[in-house]
């Protein structure tokens, strides 16, 4: 494992950690390694060609194609001849902003998995329609820090600036490389980063492709609607239910002051945690110890900190940096209870955050991505050295 980390210049805790069912110190022939951040691309034998002309014009090394091409010597290449060739990923390979789903969501995380096997990718549930909600975990630490995105369906292009920080953060390791001037791998060693992009996936899907096929949620949905196809304001999940008023932190408060049944947005639920998605949410809580849980909402350029007079003395230090780098406005209270944060702030009297991505009508249009990404990133990586 070592020779192969110091080969393709990948830090060597990734490479172990790219195998988990190897033994670092016990290799056998024929097993096969994982190196992180790398694709094996085609490369046609033209005349005349060797293995050090092929290694100075792919920016290679010889003993990397070696490795992909066993046997391979420079006087046994023959012209046509199709070897592999280990290129080192440099650029993000997330989707290009754009109206953004859970297929496209499928997409990015199996690509960022097949490159970066060091991340860990599991189901912590499924939605009303079946759709699973994946957890990505990178790092090694015993601080654990949470992030979620798309607790609300119009708010979806908060999922795709999760992604694309993944991806930034994931490129920066396996290149020795920062985020914005903070080198990445201490970060990965000291922190375990939880990250759930996408909460609600039928709820985004709902506001960005519009009514479903599958019954009865097509009609069901269409009814709480009233009998509009515009789901433009669709907040809650495909039964009617707002997620995120779902917690059991002043529950009774919220409920009572939203509507009283199904709605495309506020409706708190008939109890508590009656939806598979908020469920799943407080299971993962419950058994991540997280120091501290970051929610990514839409709109308004501001920090929610507080719970009740509930938050421990380090949120106040925590959100103050946070608004250092990202401009946004610290609010210790907001005029509503039954959040996730609030139930992590009460339950656990841990720091936990809401932050509100831009600023306009939901959905916030494309043209506000980059500016919503540079704030994201800035927060989540502070909550990761913080």
């Amino acid at each position: 494992m070592w020779a192969y980390s110091g080969l393709f210049e990948v830090p060597l805790r990734l490479v172990i950690d790219s195998n988990p069912s190897i033994e670092a110190g016990a290799l056998r022939i024929g097993e096969t390694v994982e190196i992180p951040g790398y694709i094996a691309t085609q490369y046609t034998i033209a005349p005349g060609d060797t293995l050090w002309k092929i290694v100075i014009a792919e920016n290679s090394h010889v003993n990397a194609i070696r490795l992909l091409n066993p046997g391979i010597q420079s006087g046994n290449l023959q012209a046509g001849q199709t070897i592999a060739i280990p290129k080192r990923v440099t650029g993000r390979v997330a989707l290009e902003p754009k109206a953004y789903d859970y297929a496209d969501l499928q997409e990015d995380l199996s690509r960022l998995a097949e490159i970066y096997p060091f991340m860990r990718r599991r189901s912590i549930g499924s939605s009303v329609m079946g759709k699973q909600l994946p957890e990505l975990l990178v790092g090694a630490g015993d601080k654990r820090v949470h992030a979620n995105g798309s607790f609300h369906g119009n708010e979806w292009i908060t999922t795709p600036a999760l992604v694309r920080f993944l991806n930034d953060y994931l490129l920066a390791l396996t290149n020795n490389g920062e985020l914005r001037g903070v080198e990445a791998m201490p970060l990965y060693q000291e922190t375990t980063l939880s990250l759930v992009p996408m909460v609600n996936p039928d709820g985004v899907d709902l506001v960005v492709n519009g009514l479903p096929s599958e019954e009865p949620y097509r009609s069901e949905a269409f009814a709480i609607n009233g009998g509009s196809g515009d789901f433009s304001g669709w907040k809650a999940n495909i039964r009617g239910v707002d997620l995120n008023n779902q917690y059991p932190a002043l529950w009774e408060e919220e409920a009572a002051r939203g509507p009283s049944s199904p709605a495309p947005r506020d409706y708190a639920g008939t109890a508590p945690l009656t939806e598979p998605e908020s469920i799943a949410m407080a299971d993962l809580t419950r058994s991540s110890d997280f120091a501290r849980v970051l929610a990514f909402h839409t709109q308004g350029k501001v920090i929610f900190w507080g719970f009740e007079g509930l938050q421990p003395p380090e949120s106040e230090a925590i959100v103050n940096e946070f608004a250092r780098v990202s401009g946004y406005e610290p609010i210790e209270y907001a005029d509503s209870s039954a959040g996730y944060k609030d139930w992590f702030i009460q339950d656990w009297r841990r720091p936990g955050f809401t932050v509100e991505l831009g600023q306009g009508t939901n959905p916030l249009p494309l043209s506000q991505f980059e500016e919503i990404y540079d704030a994201a990133a800035s927060i989540m990586l502070a909550g990761l050295y913080m």
